[in-house]
């Protein structure tokens, strides 16, 4: 059919041939496409844009989910920042505060054991006088037994308590007085009798 309803121009010259198509087939062409068009657009065309539409919104409509999202992204990780700051703000002030308990610690330490210190040294202090007072009158006892057997033997007669006390009293003081431990002697030829 088709070679039938066609036409070549130019068939008789040497040049390239033209199909042409017979104008009832224009016609009937031109026709069925118009009959095609208006189903197309009564039928087809509404359902594909409808398509493209419900495509388009649930495009539209993911976009916009993904911006919330990207939204909420950005504003849970600056929660996350600020609480970031906020706890290293917290670990410092935490750590400042256990140097501070540390510093405090260490002053009350030392303190105790400075005072411990001093209550050890006052103790060793007043032992050491009771000892030296132990020891003092330990020698005086010692130095009084010797003393009167020293006058017995000088004097060759026992002393009365009065003059036993009195001489060691006066031994005691000579030897406190000369700050040496050193007695001082009765000069040859005197006893110690002589001075009652």
């Amino acid at each position: 059919m088709v070679g039938t309803g066609m036409q070549l121009a130019g068939a008789g010259g040497g040049g390239i041939p033209t199909v042409l198509p017979a104008p009832a087939e224009l016609f009937w062409g031109a026709v069925a496409f118009g009959i095609f068009y208006w189903v197309m657009a009564r039928f087809a065309f509404p359902r594909i844009n409808q398509v493209l539409e419900e495509r388009a919104a649930s495009i539209q409509g993911r976009q916009e989910q993904a911006q919330e999202t990207l939204n909420e992204a950005q504003r849970i990780r600056d929660e996350y920042q600020e609480q970031l700051s906020d706890a290293r703000g917290e670990a410092n002030r935490i750590i400042e505060e256990a140097r501070e308990t540390a510093e405090a610690l260490r002053r009350d330490i030392v303190a105790k054991a400075d005072s411990e210190a001093e209550s050890i040294v006052e103790r060793a202090q007043a032992e050491v006088r009771a000892e030296r007072e132990r020891a003092v009158q330990q020698l005086r006892s010692e130095v009084g037994r010797l003393s009167i057997q020293l006058a017995e033997k000088i004097v060759r007669k026992e002393l009365d308590q009065q003059a036993h006390q009195g001489l060691v009293d006066r031994y005691i003081e000579q030897l406190a007085g000369s700050g040496n431990g050193e007695v001082e002697t009765a000069p040859a030829g005197t006893s110690a009798g002589e001075g009652e």
